[in-house]
């Protein structure tokens, strides 16, 4: 009697990305708890606790405002309101993907003894991230009635912008991620980059300072255009232009491919390394 032996054929395995997509999904529940527990370690010990989040930003457009309005004569109205409109979502874009580098590697005591999707310590970095930014747009609403800036329909835009941001966000750090594991030094030379990336931003100063020769080069700045799908409808009360809107669309969409697609690759060779 011919028996037929149960065999493993590779080439009917899922496609890697997907694989560790649908595991993402069967451990939802291990994300929310991921989440929980690093908004209570963050703000355990702070006296200020969630506050913090909230005056963070405000005291850091305050130090801003000062410095651009009298030092550099910035004039541009209502600048307490356009600096901070795009420093609550840069503050979490910058935050997200610092966290990614250093919650995979915390992670690894736990996904090294029974089995987990390595990309959801990323996914928490940006859960976690998100809960700050939308603590942050607290103050922001505030500032918002104290200087006399109405609050327009077009605010109703503003998840758009927050979402491909998060899409954006995640898949520089599924990259980082990795990196971070095999070396070292990319935590320091990714804090450096963001610091050149703060200031190469039209975040607090307006882009018509800049040489109308270098303005081109904003294009070429993937979170300008973010910058400003969420600014536009905040500071001036206007949906952004359906071009950028498309543009930034398929650039979230494409980061977060190629970061889903560079982790499922890497993922399987990462307990070995950390």
């Amino acid at each position: 009697m011919n028996q037929v032996s149960d065999f493993y054929d590779s080439a009917h395995r899922p496609s890697l990305m997907l694989e560790e997509l649908r595991a993402v999904w069967r451990y939802r529940d291990l994300l929310a708890q991921l989440i929980a527990r690093n908004l209570t370690v963050r703000y355990k010990r702070s006296i200020l606790g969630f506050a913090w989040t909230m005056l963070n930003p405000l005291l850091m457009m305050t130090i801003l405002t000062l410095v651009f309005s009298n030092v550099f004569r910035v004039t541009l109205e209502h600048y307490a309101v356009y600096v901070l409109s795009a420093l609550v979502l840069w503050n979490f874009f910058a935050q997200a993907t610092s966290a990614a580098m250093s919650e995979l590697a915390w992670g690894s005591g736990l996904f090294q003894r029974i089995y987990m999707p390595r990309a959801i310590f990323v996914l928490a970095a940006i859960g976690t991230n998100l809960v700050n930014l939308l603590l942050a747009m607290i103050p922001l609403a505030v500032i918002m009635l104290a200087t006399g800036v109405p609050f327009r329909p077009a605010l109703l835009f503003l998840p758009v912008p927050i979402g491909l941001t998060a899409l954006f966000a995640l898949g520089i750090g599924l990259v980082l991620a990795v990196l971070a594991v095999s070396f070292a030094d990319i935590v320091d030379i990714y804090q450096v980059a963001l610091t050149a990336w703060l200031y190469l931003t039209p975040i607090i100063y307006p882009p018509e300072i800049v040489p109308a020769q270098w303005r081109g080069l904003f294009a070429l700045n993937p979170l300008y255009g973010l910058l400003e799908l969420f600014r536009q409808p905040i500071y001036a009360g206007v949906l952004p232009a359906f071009d950028l809107i498309v543009a930034m669309s398929a650039l979230a969409f494409g980061v977060v491919a190629f970061g889903w697609w560079f982790f499922a690759r890497n993922v399987d060779g990462l307990a070995y390394r950390i």
